[in-house]
């Protein structure tokens, strides 16, 4: 386990040494707080959304998120050009499909991105991962109905089928690519309580994969790091107006030692 820590530890330092500038397409609800866990890990966060500027802003970025939770043909256009510019030019590209599921618009809106550029990470819930490889899973919104566990099989098709490593957030988070399967077991329930938590796991998954192109072991690395910043949170003080504080506070002030202490990840 040591070793582990090791490597995500080194992550962190490339974060904090590079500053990656990570562009985000994001949706209002989370532009704030998404921004601000980017800056406190270390990473520059960049929310530009306007079809006629965000190719040139790809152009300077190290990678691209893109989360579909507040929809419209502006975002939409916005998110196509980044997409296929970030594909052209070899940049990471991490992708939220929130609420895919709940409307027809989100499934035709993920199927054209997917297809326009496939994404190197996909990080969604399990009812979110499930839609996405063309099961019949009910949502409620943007929340899952199902456990983690229960997307596995679609994560491992959605895998196959765009070859993107693709991260199942839960009680335990899957990230799966191929054959290889890690599970993260960080994190708290209060988390859950605090709007566009993954959300921001995305965004920090966009840092990692900026820093090292190994995106199995980024997506890993961010989601350990975002369960081990929430369980530290919540230490502090268990209540969910604190956690979102106490969070970017924890993000800032992450050691090697926190990571050593409190990793709890498996691979096979």
């Amino acid at each position: 386990m040591t070793q582990l820590a090791t490597l995500i530890w080194t992550d962190v330092e490339r974060i904090r040494a590079q500053a990656p500038l990570v562009h985000s397409i994001t949706n209002f609800v989370v532009m704030n707080n998404t921004a601000n866990a980017l800056l406190a890990l270390g990473a520059s966060p960049a929310m530009v959304h306007a079809p006629e500027e965000v190719e040139e802003f790809v152009s300077i970025s190290s990678a691209l998120v893109i989360n579909i939770g507040t929809l419209d043909a502006t975002f939409v256009a916005g998110m196509k050009r980044a997409m296929k510019q970030a594909k052209a030019l070899g940049k990471p590209i991490v992708f939220d499909p929130v609420g895919v599921g709940a409307t027809s618009f989100r499934n035709q809106v993920s199927e054209e991105l997917l297809t326009l550029a496939a994404p190197d990470i996909i990080r969604g819930n399990a009812s979110e991962i499930m839609a996405l490889a063309g099961l019949n899973a009910q949502t409620k919104g943007v929340d899952s109905l199902y456990g983690s566990e229960a997307a596995v099989d679609a994560a491992k098709r959605l895998s196959s089928v765009w070859g993107s490593v693709v991260v199942i957030s839960g009680e335990t988070d899957y990230i799966i690519h191929g054959d290889q399967i890690a599970k993260v077991a960080n994190g708290h329930p209060l988390m859950t309580k605090v709007t566009g938590m993954g959300c921001t796991a995305t965004a920090l998954i966009g840092a990692f994969a900026a820093v090292n192109t190994n995106y199995v072991q980024a997506a890993t690395h961010a989601m350990a790091v975002m369960g081990i910043a929430g369980e530290l949170a919540v230490a502090r003080n268990s209540a969910p107006g604190s956690l979102q504080v106490n969070f970017l506070d924890t993000l800032y002030q992450l050691t090697e030692a926190n990571i050593t202490d409190t990793l709890n990840l498996t691979l096979s």
